[in-house]
């Protein structure tokens, strides 16, 4: 350190320190200047894509929001189709076993009335059978009774005797 003192030129120092204040005019002038424009430059460049990518953020939560909205809207309007469906199906079968009930109903008193009518028919019948049996077997056996004349008087005699016991 004590050379360097020795050896120390006023001359030298000037015209170096001149030398390196020229330096760094020509260095800012031609070297900083671009450079901090260019740092500049790619922080702009930074801090625009930064709020590029936050609105597209932004922009992704709203298109989420909306699509989970609209995905809510279209499972209650899935499920108001389903239950309206549901309701008309049940009130087809309702209709249906009414209808089916009603029409058994009918089939089933006509079913009775027929039975009815031809109970009534073929009681009528017998009791005309019958009748024509017994008007036959009653001629038989008043033919057969009447044919003589003492059976005839005996007949007579015999009714008289049922109506004074009368």
């Amino acid at each position: 350190m004590e050379k360097l003192l020795n050896e120390f030129s006023l001359g030298l120092f000037f015209w170096q320190t001149l030398l390196f204040v020229g330096l760094l005019l020509l260095l800012r002038k031609f070297a900083w200047k671009p450079i901090l424009n260019a740092v500049n430059e790619r922080e702009d460049g930074i801090k625009n894509a930064l709020a590029a990518a936050e609105n597209a953020k932004k922009e992704m939560q709203n298109v989420t929001a909306d699509s989970e909205n609209l995905l809510k809207e279209a499972r209650a309007e899935r499920e108001a189709l389903l239950k309206e469906a549901r309701e008309i199906r049940e009130k087809m079968v309702a209709d249906s076993k009414e209808q089916a009930k009603i029409e058994g109903d009918k089939m089933i008193q006509q079913a009775q009335a027929t039975i009815e009518s031809e109970k009534k028919a073929a009681v009528a019948d017998i009791k005309s059978q019958v009748a024509e049996l017994s008007v036959s077997i009653a001629e038989k056996v008043i033919k057969s009774e009447l044919s003589g004349k003492d059976k005839q008087l005996k007949l007579v005699d015999e009714m008289l005797g049922d109506i004074k016991l009368n």
